[in-house]
């Protein structure tokens, strides 16, 4: 029998206990967090080459996950370049500077702008619409049913998802700097003076396939998490429609704060190794 653990409000001591109490229930829920995560991922690399396949399954994801995020990300890659030009011009052209802003956005676009916003945003409307199909899947016996016709819920759930993540979060990435790119070559030409020609041949000069290469790979990574979270939280929901609302919260939060910090040592290991001194 397991032993049930008081609500803070039948808990009668001091502050300090209802603290104690808080910070035991975050390490128990981070170690069960990390220990699913690395048993689904042991799962999904053990099933991942064996048959069958459902490639539609994954067509189905990939159009779901990338095709439909395309106006989002439009949007926000259109709005982070326009807005980088600007406060860089304005800020640059005190110090006689506003001539680099190309250089400045394109290197900020491909390296981290582009990256980090897009997959934010995309985040959090693929991982809440991950984890709500996956845990109301689960609430409803869904996935029983899948085990009981000997089929693996994660040949059919999980790996359809996260490989569809995979390849369209990039391509998403690849979209939002090239349109963000766009944007701030016509905020520079009618608010910097600046013309499209020479915003143009300055951001050539100045990337790197590296830049564009780096900057994809940490989406790679973003989407690995995403996918492989989102699953095992709607894949371990209990509590019924209650608990479906309380896994979208949980992911996208998760989510949103494991890119900001992958997103730091993704950026210094590139340092270290591949970006130019």
């Amino acid at each position: 029998m397991h032993e049930k653990i008081p609500s803070e409000a039948e808990l009668t001591g001091t502050p300090l206990d209802t603290l104690s109490l808080r910070l035991g229930r975050s390490a128990v829920s981070t170690l069960r967090f990390a220990s699913g995560f690395a048993n689904l991922s042991l799962e999904v690399f053990g099933e991942l080459f064996r048959p069958p396949f459902y490639p539609r399954l994954i067509l189905d994801q990939m159009y779901q996950i990338g095709i439909q995020s395309f106006l989002l990300v439009a949007v926000t890659g259109m709005a982070t370049g326009s807005v980088m030009a600007l406060q860089f011009g304005f800020g640059l052209a005190k110090f006689g500077g506003k001539l680099y802003v190309p250089k400045i956005v394109a290197l900020s676009m491909l390296r981290e702008m582009g990256p980090v916003f897009t997959s934010l945003l995309v985040s959090g409307r693929i991982s809440s619409g991950i984890a709500s199909e996956v845990a109301s899947m689960n609430v409803t016996q869904q996935i029983d049913a899948i085990r009981a016709l000997g089929t693996s819920p994660v040949k059919r759930i999980v790996i359809p998802r996260l490989i569809a993540c995979m390849v369209m979060l990039p391509l998403l990435t690849l979209f939002a700097d090239y349109i963000g790119i766009f944007g701030a070559m016509i905020v520079s030409a009618s608010e910097l003076s600046i013309t499209s020609e020479y915003f143009l041949s300055k951001s050539i000069e100045t990337l790197r396939m590296a830049d564009l290469l780096t900057g994809m790979a940490k989406t790679v990574v973003f989407a690995y998490f995403i996918a492989i979270t989102a699953c095992w939280k709607g894949l371990n929901t209990e509590g019924g429609t209650l608990g479906v609302g309380n896994t979208t919260t949980w992911v996208v939060v998760a989510s949103s704060i494991f890119i900001m910090v992958s997103d730091f040592f993704l950026t210094k290991l590139f340092i270290l190794t591949v970006y130019p001194s």
